[in-house]
């Protein structure tokens, strides 16, 4: 372990209980902290961790504070710093190799985290919209390298031919040269996670997609109207990610049926209040008999609705269809999917 010395401040810097902790763990060197973090749990693992690799420069005259019983044989030592070399020097041998590396990847932060880590982050919608207007094996590659559980929910929700493709490419891939993949990487980080990335944990495209979906349909086109002219690519997107009333047409009929099982008949009622007549005609083919019957009678008995009340009906509708969508109980696709040319 590297040690630097210093001049020891006069003024010491207040530590906390967990820079206190990860101060004497290195002090104690791996041979001594190994018999000690065996008996801390994940989390605090963890937490000393953290706090190791953001100490910083440790003087002397702290250490023997630190550990006054032990000062006679700290007194001749040097200053001590901590940082995240020297933490995964003192954790390597004593924790799975594994849980270090994990540990360590989650200390560097969302920088140094592998593209393929940081696309499995990205929502699956997203990535579905983005893949499919890819070549089947620029799909197939990036899909080979994700997280298993993020693959398979955007394999999910992508059109059955485009999944066909796909998945049978996903079987035949070969190795790729290291460069090659640098060079994939590199795109990747320009073309993808760049216009995907997250904030807080969150898409910014899906928050502003969930943003428009709740707005007048008017008011939602001359948005991504105004959006297009100025940044045409965020525009493509969006559309992509986009769901309204008229698109249940679009949905599957097993979809369909899925998604209104979960609407109280009264509600389906009023959405369909002013709806064209062919997507009257397809939401009332999804329900089952009973339900279908009520609706009709609702339908040609119901008082007038205000128009507030159909469209809140229908987001109710197009909302739930988004959140089942997003639990891969449903596919929804938007006209931007459904358009595109596939190899």
């Amino acid at each position: 372990m590297s040690l630097a010395v210093t001049t020891p401040a006069p003024n010491h810097r207040v530590l906390s209980g967990q820079q206190r902790v990860a101060a004497l763990l290195l002090t104690m060197g791996q041979g001594a902290a190994k018999k000690v973090l065996q008996y801390f749990d994940p989390e605090e693992v963890k937490a000393v961790t953290k706090a190791a690799a953001s100490l910083g420069q440790i003087t002397t005259m702290q250490i023997e504070d630190l550990v006054e019983e032990f000062a006679d044989g700290l007194a001749h030592g040097t200053d001590l710093v901590g940082n995240s070399s020297e933490i995964q020097k003192l954790l390597t041998g004593i924790l799975p190799d594994e849980q270090v590396t994990d540990l360590m990847e989650e200390l560097r932060g969302n920088a140094n985290r592998s593209i393929w880590e940081r696309i499995s982050s990205v929502s699956e919608t997203a990535i579905a919209t983005y893949l499919v207007k890819e070549h089947p094996q620029t799909a197939a590659l990036i899909l080979s390298k994700v997280k298993p559980t993020c693959a398979a929910k955007v394999i999910s929700q992508l059109p059955a031919d485009v999944r066909s493709s796909v998945t049978r490419r996903m079987l035949t891939l070969k190795p790729i040269i290291e460069e090659t993949m640098k060079n994939i990487e590199a795109a990747l980080q320009e073309n993808f996670v760049t216009s995907f990335s997250k904030d807080a944990g969150s898409d910014t495209h899906a928050k502003m997609a969930t943003i428009i979906n709740k707005m007048e349909r008017g008011h939602m086109e001359d948005v991504l109207a105004d959006l297009a002219s100025v940044r045409p690519r965020s525009a493509e997107i969006l559309k992509g990610m986009l769901f309204t009333f008229d698109d249940v047409i679009k949905l599957s009929p097993k979809d369909r049926t899925t998604l209104f099982d979960q609407i109280q008949p009264d509600r389906v009622s009023v959405a369909l209040k002013g709806a064209p007549d062919e997507l009257r005609q397809v939401i009332l083919g999804s329900l089952a008999s009973r339900v279908r019957r009520m609706v009709e009678h609702d339908i040609t008995t119901q008082d007038a609705v205000s128009a507030r009340d159909v469209t809140d009906a229908r987001r109710v509708i197009t909302d739930l269809a988004l959140e089942m969508a997003n639990r891969g109980e449903i596919v929804v696709q938007s006209e931007s999917d459904l358009e595109v040319s596939r190899y």
